[in-house]
C-alpha cells in the first residue's frame, strides 16, 4: 500500500538521507561539505541537494542545525519552566499544536483485550513515509499499532505479538488512510485521529503527555514525569515512552536526555536525528512565511 502513487520513491529517498546524516553524524568532526557527502551516498552535488532540499523542506546545513547538541541544549533550557504552561499553549499555532489538537486517546478497556484480544478485529496495511516504510493497525474505534518497518514479515509478528489472539486482516481502512495524511497533507486539513490503546493507566497518561510538546521542540524525561505528577518516576516514564505502540503520532521522538544529547530510540537513533531534523525545518519554514506575509 502507499500513500499516493507518486510518494513511490519515498522509500528510497529516505535510505539517502539516513545514509547522508549517519556519514555526517560519523564524521562530524572532519565537517564534510556538500561534495563529500553526495559522494558518499553516489549523487551529484546538485542532486543531493536538490533531493535533501525536496524531503526536508531546507538545505542540508540547515536541516543540520536544528540536529546538534547546542540546538537541543537551548530548546531545553527555552522550554523549561514554559512547555507545558497553558498561556504558552494557547498562543502556539495550529500548526505547532498539531498533536494536542488532532489526536485523541482512548484506552482500551479490560473487556476488549482480555483474553489476548480475541474479541477483536485489527486491519493492518503496510505504507511509505517520509522516514521510512511504516506498519498501520487499526480497530473499529482508532489506530492501534504503527511502526517504522524494516521488514514485513517479522513486523507484523510483532503486532501480532501485541493481540495474539485478535483476528487479523491485511486491508486499508479510513482510520489508517486519515492516519497517513499527516506525511502528506496540510496538517491544517487533518481530521481527528483516534488512538485506540492497550495500556496501563500509566501509560497512557504518558503518552497523552507527550502529544502536548509542540512540533519543533524538545524535553527530558525528568520534565515529562514532573508534569505527570510523579517527579521522581523518570525511569519509569522512560520505559513507559519505550513501549509507546505508535511511532510518530505519539511523538516520543521528541524527548531526549537532559545533557541535550537524543538519545536512544525504538526504530534509530539516525531515525529519531531525521525526523527531529525534519520537524525544526517543517516548523522554522512555517514561522518564515508567517513573517513573510506568505
Amino acid at each position: 500500500m502507499k500513500l499516493k502513487a507518486k510518494d513511490e520513491h519515498l522509500g528510497i529517498n529516505y535510505d539517502r538521507i539516513a545514509a547522508a546524516i549517519e556519514f555526517i553524524k560519523n564524521n562530524f568532526k572532519d565537517q564534510p561539505n556538500l561534495d563529500d557527502v553526495a559522494r558518499q551516498i553516489h549523487l551529484s552535488p546538485f542532486h543531493f541537494q536538490r533531493l535533501f532540499s525536496e524531503w526536508a523542506g531546507t538545505s542540508p546545513k540547515k536541516f543540520l542545525q536544528y540536529t546538534t547538541l547546542e540546538y537541543a541544549k537551548n530548546l531545553l533550557k527555552e522550554n523549561k519552566a514554559t512547555l507545558f504552561d497553558a498561556a504558552y499553549e494557547t498562543g502556539l499555532s495550529g500548526t505547532s499544536r498539531l498533536h494536542d489538537l488532532f489526536i485523541n486517546i482512548e484506552g482500551m478497556t479490560p473487556a476488549e483485550y482480555k483474553n489476548g484480544g480475541k474479541d477483536l478485529l485489527i486491519n493492518y496495511s503496510f505504507a511509505e513515509s517520509p522516514f521510512g516504510n511504516i506498519l498501520v493497525a487499526s480497530t473499529a474505534k482508532g489506530i492501534c499499532y504503527m511502526s517504522f518497518c524494516e521488514n514485513e514479515e517479522k513486523d507484523l509478528l510483532k503486532l501480532q505479538s501485541h493481540f495474539p489472539k485478535a483476528s487479523f486482516r491485511q486491508m486499508v481502512d479510513l482510520i489508517q488512510q486519515n492516519a497517513l495524511y499527516i506525511f502528506t497533507h496540510d496538517w491544517k486539513q487533518l481530521d481527528k485521529i483516534k488512538l485506540h490503546l492497550k495500556g496501563t493507566d500509566f501509560q497512557l497518561k504518558v503518552w497523552e503527555t507527550l502529544l502536548r510538546i509542540p512540533l519543533g521542540q524538545l524535553t527530558t524525561y525528568g520534565n515529562i514525569a514532573g508534569e505527570i505528577k510523579q517527579p521522581t518516576a523518570s525511569r519509569a516514564v522512560g520505559t513507559a515512552i519505550g513501549n509507546n505502540p505508535v511511532a510518530f503520532l505519539i511523538p516520543c521522538h521528541r524527548v531526549i536526555q537532559a545533557s541535550g544529547v537524543l538519545g536512544n530510540y525504538m526504530w534509530g537513533t539516525t531515525r529519531k536525528t531525521a525526523i527531529i531534523g525534519w520537524e525544526g525545518a517543517k516548523i522554522h519554514n512555517t514561522e518564515d512565511q508567517q513573517q513573510s506575509g506568505f
